[in-house]
């Protein structure tokens, strides 16, 4: 459905459409769905954390860091890493220069791949938590 809307091979029509023709109990999936997902792979740590009840802001764009994937709270910040765009080493380098920038700024950031996200979501949920609880003593 994030592909179909960031494509923007759905229409709001279309959309309404397909809502009234699930069940009442899935269309919160629909109204759930974003057209600024850049992967699969973001829009299943989304769900999983709005699951939990996790709200997270989206494709945040922050000064002398640029875009981010998720920032919790105003200060934790999520990087969901797809092997596509992370398996170079110039692309490792330039993320640990975004996280150096957004440390000076005050966030914290955890970074999640494929396989911590698709296998391994006890771990994931666990570091997110952990980190919220952190910040939320410091601030």
């Amino acid at each position: 459905m994030e592909s179909a809307c960031a494509q923007r091979a759905l229409t709001r029509e279309a959309r309404a459409r397909l809502r009234a023709r699930i069940p009442s109990h899935g269309r919160w999936l629909v109204d759930l769905a974003r057209a600024d997902a850049d992967s699969g792979l973001e829009s299943l740590l989304r769900l999983r954390l709005h699951l939990i009840g996790i709200d997270l802001e989206c494709q945040v764009v922050i000064p002398t860091v640029g875009r981010v994937d998720f920032v919790i709270g105003g200060r934790l910040i999520l990087e969901a890493d797809g092997r596509e765009n992370h398996e170079s080493n110039h692309s490792r380098h330039r993320d640990r220069v975004r996280d150096a920038a957004a440390s000076v700024l005050g966030y914290e950031t955890l970074r999640f791949d494929y396989a911590q996200i698709v296998h391994d979501w006890p771990s994931v949920e666990a570091a997110i938590v952990a980190a919220l609880a952190r910040l939320r003593e410091r601030f």
